[in-house]
């Protein structure tokens, strides 16, 4: 497998003929730190709907655990318009200003080191 080597290549860009790091390996950092935090959230909204659902069930008719576990499928929902409501103000605003790639991070490469 040679997955590993093939991932860290990206973030390896130098100046030709030098040991000197290009800007492109921010890009390549920033765009992987950006997708990590997008499957966290998409899994951490995952857990919070099990856990209300479970919550739910399991509440036995108590009133306060009815109510924790609204709370929590709540916070659930809200996360999820946020996520949405981000994503979507962005392609508004690509949709706006004429730039279509608003959702993909990029760097210009500079020829001067």
């Amino acid at each position: 497998m040679h997955i590993v080597p093939v991932v860290f290549a990206a973030a390896l860009d130098t100046y030709p003929g030098t040991d000197v790091v290009m800007i492109s390996s921010l890009q390549t950092l920033f765009t992987n730190v950006v997708g990590v935090i997008i499957a966290l959230a998409g899994v951490a909204l995952f857990i919070m709907f099990v856990v209300a659902g479970f919550s739910f069930l399991f509440s036995g008719g108590d009133p306060k655990k009815l109510e924790q576990a609204r709370g929590t499928l709540t916070n659930a929902i809200i996360g999820l318009v946020v996520i949405v409501a981000a994503y979507l103000i962005l392609r508004l605003i690509g949709a706006f200003s004429g730039y279509a790639n608003i959702t993909k991070f990029s760097i210009s490469p500079s020829t001067t080191p």
